[in-house]
């Protein structure tokens, strides 16, 4: 279960800054997320949940939203669509929550946002949900714009990883993709970009999650005789697969995608067997809002900030939680309207943290307009609610997870540049 934790730095600045409001509060305002904290996401499922608190710590630290404290109410969705829409219509339904926060994985996202947030006028922005399917959704009219995201799709992932793939002489890449939208995303994608750039994919291989073995999946991808694999997973179930390619005798040369960047997947494959392999992740820009973010992780959890979904979840709840504050009040429809308000534009930069939610809050009550530069840096949402970021790669040396290197957006517009889409 996640950890809700207060640090006394965090209380100490509450008095500071709340000035003994806190005590004169009598109001509650409830704040929903959804997200795996069992199941195959469990390995970072419970790390990003604290994220989202670590958010709604600071915020109330800072005073609260509109004057009254937020209650950051996390269901776990277990890794299954029913078990996901259930939870957020209970948090629709019975806690009367005006925005949810999550679901990381696409195909729980999906019909929460088509059969419970959309239908109800409720908010819903996720930390990870990264298949383009959503921005169709939007196009059409089929998000009424209650929907937005703080990371990039996963097209942009797609061509960074078959451009590595190029870099480092890869010619036949064998492609094993968890069977969802998440995982066919990424995997037609990166299929499309590969070839494109003059690679052969010699097979891509679906897989049900949380099976006791993938030798048949494996065995299928290995049939073509690859000199390298995507595995696109989580966790759990990419270190079964992982491992049992190595074991049938499949290259160490691998690719990762970006929800395996956890310690607890090297542990499980065996650090020894990945020194070859590269792996993708989101990643933020340099500055004082991402170092804000990042300290005051570190201080309230003592643990790196480098997993994945952690800046792009505390954003989430951020923008949320500004959005909310400007509009006055905890309603769906008007987060949804003020989002666009608190990020991107020309207002006054505030920052990740107590000090800089309280000075967005005294810029809001003044009347001035202000932008959100959050801890992935500066968030601007698109219409269909997405937004742009840069990447970075991972590899293991001396048993541990390193970063190799960094992709910024310039870097990334040119590589989708060099890869027209059929």
């Amino acid at each position: 279960m996640t950890r809700y934790l207060c640090s006394t730095a965090v209380a100490l600045t509450a008095s500071a800054f709340a000035a003994g409001s806190a005590s004169a509060q009598s109001c509650e305002v409830n704040v929903g997320a959804v997200l795996s904290i069992t199941g195959s996401m469990a390995a970072i499922g419970s790390a990003i949940g604290d994220a989202g608190q670590l958010a709604v710590d600071h915020f109330n630290a800072a005073g609260g939203v509109n004057g009254c404290d937020v209650n950051y109410i996390l269901r776990d969705d277990q890794g299954s669509p029913n078990v996901g829409v259930d939870a957020a219509k209970t948090l629709v339904e019975i806690e009367n929550v005006p925005v949810i926060l999550g679901a990381i994985q696409s195909g729980i996202s999906l019909p929460i946002l088509s059969s419970v947030t959309v239908p109800a006028g409720v908010t819903q922005i996720s930390c990870c949900s990264s298949a383009p399917s959503f921005t169709e959704l939007a196009e059409e009219g089929g998000t009424d714009g209650y929907w937005f995201r703080t990371l990039p799709t996963d097209r942009p992932q797609a061509v960074v990883m078959a451009t590595i793939a190029r870099e480092k002489g890869y010619e036949r890449i064998a492609v094993v993709h968890v069977n969802s939208d998440y995982g066919n995303s990424l995997a037609g994608n990166f299929e499309q970009a590969f070839e494109a750039l003059g690679g052969e994919i010699s097979s891509i291989t679906p897989y049900n999650q949380e099976q006791a073995s993938y030798r048949a999946e494996i065995n299928r991808a290995l049939q073509g005789e690859p000199d390298s694999l995507f595995l696109i997973a989580f966790p759990a179930d990419g270190a079964t697969a992982a491992r049992e390619w190595i074991s049938f005798g499949g290259s160490q040369n691998m690719l990762l995608s970006n929800a395996l960047r956890a310690e607890e997947f090297v542990n499980a494959v065996g650090a020894q067997y990945l020194t070859e392999a590269v792996g993708i992740d989101n990643a933020q820009v340099e500055g004082e809002s991402v170092e804000a973010f990042n300290a005051s992780w570190e201080e309230q959890y003592d643990s790196d900030p480098s997993g994945p979904g952690l800046h792009t979840m505390y954003d989430a709840a951020a923008v949320a939680l500004l959005a909310m504050e400007q509009a006055g009040e905890a309603d769906g429809t008007a987060i949804r309207d003020n989002v666009r308000e608190i990020t991107g534009g020309d207002g006054e930069e505030v920052y990740p943290g107590p000090e800089g939610f309280a000075k967005a809050k005294e810029l809001i009550a003044a009347g001035e307009p202000i932008r959100y530069v959050g801890a992935t840096g500066p968030i601007t949402f698109d219409d269909n609610g997405d937004v742009t970021g840069p990447y970075l790669t991972w590899g293991v040396e001396d048993g541990a997870l390193v970063t190799l290197d960094t992709w910024d957006i310039e870097r990334v517009n040119e590589a989708m540049a060099g890869v027209s889409e059929e």
